[in-house]
């Protein structure tokens, strides 16, 4: 049982080591007593089954498909109504399902990790499950052994999603002013073949649609370093954009007209001003504490409200779905904004920054030149550093690296510290240092931004040192 943790997105583990059929039938079969659970809590007390479909997806990793009619006959074996989708699909295909039903939905992914992981997410409502869900989930794990159905209905999924997006896109103006070819690159994931049906352009190329569980041998992260492949595709084709989408698509990586790599720290601030000054939403905007300054000084500027969140795109979906935000984003390339799903979606991203292309007549480039120049230069990096163990209580954590700051880093007064999630200690000039415990795994995640690339090395290397006892 101790191999079953939920953490920032969901629950991952290494196949035939931690994530085994015999566990994935327990993950199942606590969803099925935690619902039991929540049909008893009715107010007429009345023991009615629970009538909302669990909708079960899967990606395109090895066995996923198998792991996920697995969970679906745990399910139907409890008399719970499962949907298994009958196609692997990108995870806010999941949560559509989810906001149509007002059901519950697992997905079968380990996202952007390397080929022997895999994992669930727990969806509801059209969003990541909160984490009193995915908690109370936890705490059935181990009640009841796992009842399984000899039968279970596929349904397919697609053209309901492909419907949403069309809704949520501007194609004409797409296909009417993008001159120059576009790439996309789906990294073997789940989202292979769809832009092509919701965007059929003879300028829209495609890498990585062949179904490779192994993600030829990379991890499906759409970050720098997985996407050297589409930095020389976009230079070769003479393109004006490059975008990569993640295992489950519900992140993206983007690439400008050079081949350069765009940080999500430029990517979205760029989003925001879109949004807020030819959308023209009005309202706040949210991000992870991982993210950078600009968006924050874009939203002052135009003054609107800012918040900054704990690390997971649930905190994110919290405010969008209560209404208390109307944009959201997150360091790894998760995207959202009002009038949509209170979900991240690389596929509505993607269709978002074609729009932004078309609609202002420039480069990727061009934009962030333009933001820069208004509100500052960013250089980011973040660093995974492996430790020894796992980091047992992040505010335990904290506090101690609090105790032994020194009064000025790298020559500058500390402006602020905040303990949201790690410890994030912020300088002059809103140049930042985040020292992040992961919450599942032993790792010590490192962020920094300054407007100066030798700054920001220079940060880092202070945090490696600060944390050095602890690495592995």
């Amino acid at each position: 049982m101790d191999t079953i943790k939920f953490g920032t997105d969901g629950w991952r583990g290494v196949m035939a080591r931690d994530f085994t059929f015999e566990n994935v039938r327990r993950v199942a079969q606590a969803v099925a007593d935690h619902l039991r659970d929540e049909t008893l809590k009715a107010p007429n007390r009345k023991k009615t089954p629970w009538a909302a479909p669990v909708v079960v997806g899967y990606d395109r990793r090895f066995q996923s498909e198998a792991f996920a009619r697995e969970i679906a006959k745990v399910l139907e074996g409890n008399k719970l109504p499962a949907l298994c989708l009958a196609e692997p699909l990108p995870t806010p295909a999941v949560s559509l399902l989810t906001q149509r039903s007002k059901g519950l939905g697992m997905v079968v992914t380990a996202s952007h990790n390397p080929a022997a992981y895999n994992g669930i997410k727990i969806k509801f409502g059209g969003r990541p499950a909160s984490e009193a869900l995915t908690g109370a989930i936890e705490a059935c794990l181990g009640r009841s052994q796992p009842t399984r159905a000899a039968e279970i209905k596929t349904k397919s999924g697609r053209d309901l999603y492909l419907q949403y997006l069309r809704a949520k896109a501007d194609v004409r103006l797409v296909r009417g002013r993008l001159k120059k070819p576009y790439v996309v690159d789906y990294l073997y994931g789940s989202a292979a073949g769809l832009l092509e049906e919701i965007l059929p352009s003879p300028r829209l190329v495609t890498m990585h649609a062949e179904h490779d569980p192994l993600f030829a041998g990379l991890s499906p992260e759409p970050v720098a370093d997985t996407l050297q492949a589409l930095c020389a595709r976009v230079k070769a084709e003479k393109a004006v954009i490059g975008i990569a989408l993640d295992g489950d698509a519900d992140r993206v990586g983007v690439v400008d007209e050079s081949g350069n790599y765009l940080t999500p720290c430029q990517v979205f601030p760029m989003i925001v001003r879109y949004l807020v000054e030819r959308r023209k939403l009005k309202g706040k905007v949210v991000q992870a504490v991982s993210l950078g300054y600009l968006a924050a000084r874009i939203a002052k500027a135009h003054g609107l409200p800012f918040e900054e969140l704990p690390v997971g795109f649930k905190h994110v979906a919290e405010r969008l779905a209560s209404g208390a935000a109307v944009i959201g984003g997150e360091e790894s390339g998760g995207y959202a904004w009002q009038g949509g799903l209170p979900e991240r979606d690389g596929l509505r991203t993607a269709l978002l920054l074609l729009e932004m292309l078309a609609a202002t007549g420039k480069t990727p480039s061009q934009l962030w030149k333009e933001t820069e120049s208004k509100y500052g230069v960013s250089h980011f990096k973040r660093l995974d550093l492996r430790l020894h163990k796992p980091v047992a209580d992040k505010a335990v954590f904290a506090a101690k690296l609090v105790k032994k700051l020194p009064k000025k880093v790298l020559g500058s007064e500390i402006a602020s510290l905040s303990q949201i999630d790690g410890l994030k200690i912020v300088l002059a000039g809103d140049h930042w240092l985040l020292i992040r415990p992961s919450g599942t795994e032993p790792l010590m995640r490192v962020y920094a931004e300054t407007d100066s690339p030798k700054r920001t090395a220079e940060l880092l290397e202070l945090a490696k040192k600060w944390i050095g006892p602890s690495l592995a």
